[in-house]
């Protein structure tokens, strides 16, 4: 930057004299003045002409920008656990990606990595924004150009629902009409939805199909079944392409290593049972809560569907390879099968090679008996199944991933 102020060598006589309330400059150094100052602008000017010409700043930036063969991916909450994930295989499917988060749930950490394994220009690119800002929502679709948007992000804990059912709706329903609204406004056609299974509530009959009916028992399902809703109802009068994955209990984590699961630490009472297994086999708490041995099942402990974060975002691949203007996709994911919470501690045992102690307790407001999914629509109609269905293995990765990063991503998300 150039420095139109006085050296501090400069001596007094070059300084403004003072006569009746009026400043006069020496005349003997106003023309060594006025030189500087002509010459100072013409530097600036040459400046300014330059960084016009520099081709990095001249180019428009390539997510501002619509490319042939590029599918330009918009995803929500992708430095989450599940939203990492899919911005990772999308990267390796050669997809543009922009994530967008404001850290309140997700690392920065998860979004390093994914910059340090995909640095070439145009590929990734992290936007720190809340979408509850409806300002800072229609700004990013203005200064960028997506076709696609996957719209994970979301608060997702069944207990915090219970406890704090206004900020799930704010999070969930609000933001979701906030992203739509910009969709619709700024042309993008093809939405890919995060929902989940808390929607159906407790049904009467197993597995849930696509069919079974809805009725949400706690505000997370609620909020959930909400935005679907508003989703469905756009689309009736447009030509987007949707698809609505209803997914179960995610675990696991990348087969080689990069992501992991790492909640906030003041989540953990909350957090999933995979999270609460590997706290307790680091010693991090002293044992596992199990909230409920009540219910009707056989051992008494709630049964869900565990399904690996791998084939998960697999099946969000594949849905947005097959989503087609003017068509709504609900699809569950999961296994197929349901394993029990004692089920799933004797594996997370095995896995971990560690006796965690276990602890039984009443029951968590808003928690279900029994579910696990009937996949066989998404298999016959994406052509997708659940490949990693061995509970134990699943573990076993996502407790690798565990051991290798006791501090989480060790990076801070304070940054911002």
């Amino acid at each position: 930057m150039l420095n139109f102020g006085r050296s501090r060598s400069q001596s007094r006589a070059a300084r403004a004299t003072t006569m009746g309330g009026m400043d006069y400059a020496d005349s003997k150094k106003k023309g060594n003045f006025v030189g500087k100052v002509f010459l100072a602008a013409a530097l600036t000017t040459l400046c300014i002409i330059m960084i016009k010409r520099s081709p990095s700043l001249n180019s428009p930036s390539p997510f501002s920008v619509r490319e042939p063969g590029v599918t330009h991916v918009l995803v929500t909450g992708g430095a989450g656990y599940i939203g990492s994930h899919a911005a990772l295989r999308l990267l390796k499917e050669n997809y543009r990606v922009t994530i967008v988060d404001n850290l309140s749930r997700g690392n920065l950490g998860a979004v390093k990595v994914l910059q340090d394994l995909f640095p070439e220009p145009g590929r990734l690119q992290f936007i720190y924004a809340d979408l509850g800002d409806p300002q800072s929502v229609n700004k990013i679709f203005l200064e960028n150009k997506f076709d696609a948007v996957m719209h994970f992000a979301a608060v997702a804990y069944v207990g915090e629902s219970t406890a704090d059912p206004l900020k799930y709706y704010h999070n969930i329903t609000s933001n979701t009409v906030l992203v739509l609204e910009s969709m619709a406004k700024h042309d993008v056609k093809t939405l890919i939805y995060s929902s989940t299974c808390a929607t159906y509530g407790e049904p009467e009959k197993m597995p849930i199909t696509e069919e079974t009916k809805q009725v949400p028992i706690n505000p997370y399902g609620k909020a959930k079944k909400m935005a679907e809703e508003i989703i469905l109802d756009l689309s009736k009068n447009s030509d987007m392409a949707v698809m609505i994955l209803r997914y179960f209990n995610v675990i696991g984590s990348d087969p080689e290593g990069r992501l992991g699961e790492a909640p906030r630490p003041e989540l953990r009472e909350q957090g999933r049972i995979s999270g609460a297994c590997f706290d307790a086999a680091r010693g991090i708490v002293p044992g596992l809560k199990v909230r409920g041995t009540d219910y009707k099942t056989a051992d008494g402990t709630c049964v869900r569907d565990y399904i690996d974060v791998t084939d998960l975002v697999d099946a969000h691949v594949k849905a947005l390879e097959k989503a087609q203007p003017s068509n709504v996709g609900i699809y569950n994911v999961g296994t197929g099968k349901g394993s029990s919470v004692k089920e799933f501690v004797e594996a997370c045992k095995k896995a971990t090679g560690v006796d965690i102690k276990v602890d039984y307790l009443p029951r968590r407001p808003g928690d279900y008996a029994e579910v696990y999914s009937d996949p066989s629509k998404i298999k016959r109609e994406l052509n997708w199944v659940a490949k990693h269905t061995d509970l134990q293995q699943s573990l076993k990765v996502a407790w690798r991933w565990q051991k290798s990063h006791r501090d989480g991503y060790g990076v801070s998300n304070a940054l911002f």
